[in-house]
């Protein structure tokens, strides 16, 4: 018989719990089915410093309570907490999650303890991320959860996400079943909040819906919905999502949004670049069949934002750009989730980036590498979308914020009505 250290049987059964693409296990006995998760929500985790971070007042012994909306519901709920950042280990003192009664308030109604290995608190290495057990709860498609952690000490540095969109409240002490949370404090960032999956979706087994599964938005500041306002969750994910469920063919399927404000395909910036995130962000979420990619005018824009650059060097700029494609297409195949690329929008006119004409040639050539190449299973060509047939290099005006980079709440929506929904049929490339 193998003899087994209890160091090895531990790390084991870490390895097994950070598997997202696996099913967790059945406890109903051997004949019970094992529930198919999928991700309802999500964002893309990076390091939370300066004005990002909560005050080091606000950041220990804390009740952190974060709103977030579902795109597809279910029967029952997991959440995965992140210390992906973080360079000490994070303790958990106790969590719960609730329905919102209304976002932008602390306010909950009902509600179920969230628990970790039977356990109440959980302790999450630094550099790592952790399920917790799944929770009965009744949730619907599009409906509002509040997830509510204590947290007894500041995390060394904050995992988080920047870009949330949404009010979340900090109060000092372990108040995570409190409806209430008299006192709260708002803060506009979400903090180690990971995902939030969700499994028995309804009419699933039945086949009155498609099979379930999750389109992954992975992008820029344009993908998280830079200049949309707290709770109005009109990225154009969310119009996406919207669509999706409205519809008996399509609503067992979820989107999650990892887009980045600042963030670029080669370099680090605002957050790890797309290549490197690329694993956490897309494969290594549960239920994944499609990502749509949105990413690149942040590459081009930065290489000549302080000064011009050589005829070269933009070659290279458009060559590595295309080439980083390439492997997230192949490494996405691997795991049998097709891509879908998005054209670079125009940003002619931006004050920031100030693009030339050499910029411009540089977007035109990895928007026919995406058009043509072959390498993205499908294209939606938010370029054509987007821009100003008068001026192909701008943003048509009634689509513009203003910046003449970012949309408009308004043209944020008609990039969301302008996904096909046949994209996501079942047919083509299986699920492994």
């Amino acid at each position: 018989m193998r003899r087994w250290s209890a160091a090895l049987i531990v790390g084991a059964l870490l390895i097994a719990g950070a598997d997202a693409r696996r099913p967790s296990p059945s406890h109903g006995g051997a004949n019970r089915p094992e529930p198919h998760w999928i991700a309802s929500w999500g964002s893309a985790q990076l390091n939370s410093t300066g004005e990002n971070a909560l005050p080091m007042d606000r950041a220990g012994a804390i009740t952190l309570r974060q709103i977030v909306r579902l795109s597809v519901g279910g029967d029952s709920v997991r959440v995965r907490i992140s210390n992906a950042f973080g360079t000490q280990p994070l303790a958990i003192g106790a969590a719960h999650i609730a329905h919102a009664l209304k976002p932008g308030t602390p306010q909950t109604d009902g509600g179920a303890t969230v628990t970790f290995a039977g356990r109440g608190d959980a302790v999450i290495p630094a550099g790592a991320e952790i399920y917790s057990d799944p929770v009965t709860l009744a949730v619907g498609s599009g409906a509002d959860l509040a997830v509510s952690i204590y947290l007894p000490a500041a995390a060394t540095p904050q995992t988080g996400h920047p870009g949330a969109r949404a009010t979340s409240f900090t109060l000092p002490g372990a108040h995570v079943s409190d409806p209430i949370l008299s006192g709260a404090l708002p803060t506009t960032h979400w903090y180690a909040l990971a995902d939030i999956e969700v499994a028995g979706i309804a009419g699933a087994r039945s086949g009155a819906v498609a099979k379930p599964g999750t389109i992954v938005a992975i992008g820029d500041s344009i993908t998280d919905g830079y200049g949309v306002l707290p709770e109005h969750n009109s990225r154009w994910p969310d119009i996406l999502a919207e669509r999706l469920r409205a519809l008996p063919a399509t609503r067992a399927l979820g989107v999650v949004n990892t887009g980045i404000g600042g963030n670029r395909v080669l370099l680090d910036g605002t957050g790890p670049n797309l290549l490197a995130r690329f694993d956490r962000d897309v494969i290594a979420r549960s239920g994944v069949r499609w990502a749509i990619v949105l990413e690149g005018v942040n590459d081009i824009g930065v290489l000549t934002r302080d000064a011009p650059a050589t005829p070269e060097r933009h070659a290279a700029l458009v060559a590595q750009v295309t080439a980083a494609y390439t492997q997230l297409v192949a490494r996405a195949h691997a795991h049998g989730i097709k891509v879908i690329g998005g054209t670079v929008m125009p940003f002619g006119g931006n004050d920031y980036y100030h693009p030339s004409a050499a910029n411009e040639a540089d977007r035109q050539a990895v928007n026919t590498f995406i058009r043509t190449a072959g390498v993205f299973d499908d294209v939606i060509d938010f370029d054509r979308l987007m821009r100003d047939p008068a001026h192909s290099d701008r943003l048509l005006p009634a689509y513009d914020s203003g910046d003449h980079l970012h949309p408009s709440e308004a043209g944020y929506r008609v990039m969301g009505q302008a996904v096909p929904l046949t994209l996501f049929a079942d047919k083509g490339r299986s699920d492994p």
